[in-house]
């Protein structure tokens, strides 16, 4: 069975245990009175009232478990789908460490250069922070540039 069909069949799983918990609950669900213009309804049995009590608690929870397992069908045909679409490897092991070393080396030299724009950034940040310190001086101090 491939794994779309796979997905189907939970999914429909998942349907049906939800059908069933709400077929369960209208039909097993005490009686209640709508307004004051209609008759009280029928007393139910005690047994049946404590049964109930139980019930949505036991379905919600086969609910739950089916959401679950499609959920986890659905993380693993993605995870299958994208390990699929990986490129195979050329040369072997010998090559892969090649190429990380490779990759390695230029995320290195990439991070150099990074840190010399961030520091270059920051010497031009403080310039122009004493500037704008300066400007205000002047003309909280009605001061003429010079």
């Amino acid at each position: 069975m491939d794994v779309i069909s796979q997905l189907q069949e939970q999914v429909n799983t998942v349907a049906s245990v939800a059908f069933n918990t709400f077929g369960s609950l209208q039909r097993d669900a005490p009686s209640v009175r709508l307004s004051a213009s209609y008759p009280e309804p029928p007393p139910t049995a005690a047994e049946d009232a404590s049964s109930f009590a139980e019930q949505p608690k036991l379905m919600s929870a086969a609910l739950v478990k089916a959401a679950k397992q499609v959920l986890l069908s659905e993380l693993f045909f993605f995870f299958d789908a994208l390990v699929a679409g990986l490129p195979l490897p050329e040369g072997g092991e010998e090559a892969q460490l090649k190429r990380i070393t490779d990759l390695q080396a230029e995320n290195d030299a990439v991070g150099q250069e990074l840190q010399k724009q961030l520091e270059a950034a920051e010497k031009e940040l403080k310039l122009v922070q004493e500037l704008f310190s300066q400007a205000t001086d002047n003309c909280f101090n009605l001061k003429k540039p010079e």
